[in-house]
């Protein structure tokens, strides 16, 4: 994966994100740069869809399903309307989360095979063969159709669908569903009924934009529709869709032919119908075989995000709300954003991976901005988002990136888009995570001939922990053994086919160190399991290894486990055991691809004397120890001249300057062990803090008897406080509920422009409340109401956010019951202001 050139504001300018960039006080913000509006000028008119999958680039050049938006047209085009605004729903005018006559949660009060107001007459007038709108005498004419959308309607339930807070039918592939069509006069068995979907612009029956379905006849690609019944007026009837069908918005229409002549149903936006893979269906590529599975990877619209370090592990609710109102527009208008073409929309491979692209902003103007300089003033801190909601709905409605986001941002995200499209995704955290630049497969660090770093050739890094995605699909583009899980990495690190996207990667690909396999193998595989190589330099000015951590990187990737909230541990599933012969062999097999084949031939070892870090809890605001063990496990003598270094570091490995060092020679008799320690007070540590809290402790020494060299590296964090959140009364369907949230502020120092931010699907639409300063050791309450719109169990999250203190969050869980009217569903929506400004309940001391 070859990677963009440093320049002076170029994508590898961020202080924090990149290694051989050490971090100094910003002084102004170092978000990513905003790619020029019009990239096929910089490309030689390469698009962008040839370069991110080239399996999809040779179309038809006058094919305008596919080429990148034209610029100030920020319009999408999944609901076939050339102009239409980013903010609206196909063409009807009505706004994410707006209230309307047709709110999406609202009850609907027909019933399956009423006759309602839903006629087309009220969007277009009834058309026949000759278009000029005359209907004769014994035409077969449909006045209406149920698409028994409602979310109580028996589609949406056998659809697992029910829970979006929308009113249109919405569907996943591969399964039937039924419909009713009111007619002017009984069904004979002489008449013709024909349905029709189309999407796009340009609708084409080849790129399977333009689905015909006889009824009775059966259709072609595993379309069809039969009648199961016909009684009266009304004709009802069962529509199987394609497994291997288009992903989006279509429209829908009916025509009929009699002796009489034909007819054709107008198009009625309110009759739009979307289509999403299916887990559920064994045909679908995307098809889970774990019902469990797909509740938890599909239906669960929150889960826990891990960060921190190996040792010190903390987690955060996010609030995926795949389910919410307008969600789905976003993730259809992301696709539309670049142009992906329709007909490749039925492919979860190509899917993903452009969402993998879009999800950050380089390249494409996508979803998030990110950031890792430390300033946030331009837009929100990472750490202070609890959700993907109030990002995804901000891009639908304004169609501009929206800043910031850092990997758990971009995961986060990702998991709500890929979800809610239909595919089965999990959030995953890779602990001591490697950044490899030079696709060495190796991480390499480079010292002089003392033993102090050269910075200036340690372009790698270590990220204390990195987050990602799996999603779970079959992989028809690649030989057998690689279905099932796959990577998909949206945060912008090096570039694939010249854009910043990753994935999706085969797992097995990954474990076996098969890195020539597609997508970013190799790039993926040094991120889990490639080793971390010290090379000194010697006289001649040539380097040799003199250390080998082997088990350094990936040495933990977890993700949250299926039906509860406690983590799961997968490295088995990324890696064979660590210093098995299997997993030897896939990092020699990988490694042997990459631009140091003979890494390993080089390399020497004796090594008696073991060196141990002792993970103690560092809080925010405290005094903190560090304790380090020396252990000579051979049978003589040895000397140790030890040096200890403790800096600051953002989650990426980017280090500040060393605030605190100490040197020691210790003698250790055999089989002896010493501990070495180092206290730090919070006032050496206070003014170098960066993001997150972090500490690297770099630990160097030599052994003076036989020339061993002691190298290791130790990351660790300062926790911060979590929110407190405690439910008033009861939670209940349409009616207003109480949330109290404490929180102690446990530095000396004020906190100023204290945010908090609350959320939750089916509970609280994204609301910011701005609460001022809070005083050094203060405590403080507020109180929040909030309307529940769905029942069953649901998580309320809160996050406060202020330049002295972040990555503070708390969450409650909320099981709201049914209406006492017997109502599922509420018509009302949470309404909390943006920047509302919330005065404390009550300030205590410490």
């Amino acid at each position: 994966m070859p990677s963009p050139t440093p320049s002076s504001g170029g994508p590898r300018s961020d202080v924090g994100r990149w290694g051989g960039n050490p971090w100094q006080p910003p002084t102004t913000p170092s978000p990513e740069p905003e790619p020029e509006p019009d990239r096929r000028s910089r490309r030689g008119g390469r698009s962008f869809w040839a370069r991110c999958c080239g399996c999809c680039s040779c179309r038809n050049t006058e094919d305008d399903d596919w080429g990148p938006e034209r610029h100030g047209d920020r319009g999408g085009r999944g609901s076939g309307s050339r102009n239409r605004r980013p903010d609206s729903r196909g063409s009807d005018s009505r706004q994410p989360g707006s209230r309307d006559s047709r709110q999406p949660g609202s009850r609907d009060s027909r019933q399956p095979g009423s006759r309602d107001s839903r006629r087309p007459g009220s969007r277009g007038s009834a058309v026949n063969a000759a278009g000029d709108g005359t209907i004769r005498e014994g035409m077969l004419v449909v006045t209406g159709v149920d698409l028994l959308s409602s979310r109580s309607d028996q589609n949406r339930r056998e659809h697992h669908t029910d829970e979006f807070e929308y009113d249109e039918l919405i569907l996943r592939r591969g399964q039937p569903f039924q419909m009713v069509l009111f007619l002017s006069r009984p069904y004979e068995s002489s008449d013709h009924v024909t349905l029709e979907l189309c999407i796009g612009n340009n609708p084409e029956v080849g790129k399977g934009t333009h689905v015909i379905i006889p009824v009775g006849k059966g259709g072609s690609g595993g379309w069809k529709a039969q009648v199961t019944k016909s009684s009266g007026q009304n004709l009802n009837l069962r529509v199987h869709t394609s497994p291997n069908a288009i992903i989006g918005k279509f429209q829908f229409t009916i025509r009929t032919r009699c002796e009489a002549g034909d007819f054709q149903l107008p198009f009625d936006p309110r009759n739009e119908i979307y289509i999403l893979f299916n887990p559920w269906c064994p045909e679908d590529i995307v098809y889970v075989d774990h019902e469990d599975w797909r509740q938890e990877y599909v239906l669960n619209e929150s889960g826990r995000i891990y960060y921190g370090t190996e040792a010190q592990i903390g987690e955060r609710t996010w609030n995926y709300g795949q389910f919410d109102h307008g969600v789905l527009d976003a993730c259809l208008y992301i696709l539309d954003r670049r142009g992906m073409p329709y007909g490749g929309r039925g492919d979860p491979v190509s899917v993903s991976r452009v969402i993998s692209a879009m999800v950050n902003s380089l390249d494409d103007n996508g979803v998030l901005i990110g950031n890792w300089s430390g300033d946030y003033s331009r837009g929100t801190n990472p750490s202070a988002w609890v959700g993907s909601v109030e990002i995804l709905l901000s891009y639908l409605r304004t169609g501009n990136s929206v800043p910031f986001g850092q990997c758990w941002v971009f995961a986060g995200v990702t998991t709500t888009v890929l979800r809610c499209l239909g595919l089965a995704t999990r959030t995953v955290t890779n602990f001591n995570s490697a950044h490899d630049t030079d696709t060495s497969l190796t991480m390499d660090i480079y010292f002089d001939e003392n033993m102090k770093p050269l910075e200036h050739l340690n372009h790698d890094s270590v990220w204390n922990f990195h987050v990602w995605n799996d999603c779970w699909m079959k992989r028809p583009d690649l030989p057998s053994g690689f279905d099932g899980w796959q990577v998909v990495d949206a945060t912008p690190q090096e570039t694939s086919s010249g854009i910043f996207c990753c994935g999706p990667c085969s797992v097995q690909s990954i474990k076996n160190g098969l890195v020539y396999m597609k997508y970013d193998t190799p790039f993926i595989f040094a991120e889990v399991n490639s080793d971390k190589v010290y090379w000194q330099r010697q006289d001649d000015g040539s380097f040799k290894i003199v250390y080998v951590e082997e088990k350094a990187i990936g040495s933990l990737i977890i993700t949250k486990a299926i039906g509860s909230n406690m983590r799961e541990d997968i490295t088995h599933t990324y890696k064979h055991p660590e210093g098995s012969e299997a997993e030897r062999k896939a990092v020699e097999t990988a490694a042997a691809h990459g631009s140091k084949p003979n890494v390993y031939a080089t390399r020497d070892s004796a090594e008696d004397v073991a060196v141990q870090v002792e993970a103690q809890d560092a809080v925010m605001g405290q005094d903190l120890m560090v304790s380090v063990v020396l252990t000579n496990r051979g049978s003589s003598l040895r000397t140790v001249k030890l040096h200890l270094y403790l800096s600051v570091t953002f989650y990426t490995g980017v280090t500040g300057s060393v605030f605190k060092e100490s040197k020691k020679e210790v003698v250790l008799a055999p089989g002896a062990s010493e501990r070495v320690t180092m206290p730090v007070a919070y006032k050496e540590y206070r003014v170098h803090l960066v993001d997150q809290g972090a500490m690297l402790l770099n630990i160097s020494g030599h052994v003076k008897e036989n020339g061993q060299v002691l190298a290791k590296q130790h990351t660790f964090r300062l926790r911060t406080p979590d929110l407190s959140l405690t439910l008033l009364g009861a939670a209940v369907v349409g009616q207003e509920c109480e949330v109290q949230i404490v929180f102690k502020n446990p530095l000396p120092v004020t906190l100023t422009n204290v945010v908090f931010r609350l959320e939750g699907s089916g509970l609280q639409r994204p609301k910011i409340l701005n609460v001022g300063d809070i005083g050094g050791n203060e405590t403080v309450t507020l109180r929040q109401t909030f309307v529940p719109v769905r029942p069953g169990p649901r998580q309320l999250i809160a996050s406060l956010d202020s330049p002295q203190l972040s990555q503070v969050h708390g969450v409650i869980q909320v099981d709201v019951a049914p209406a006492s009217g017997g109502g599922a569903f509420s018509d009302i929506r949470g309404s909390g202001r943006s920047g509302e400004t919330i005065p404390m309940a009550s300030r205590g001391g410490a």
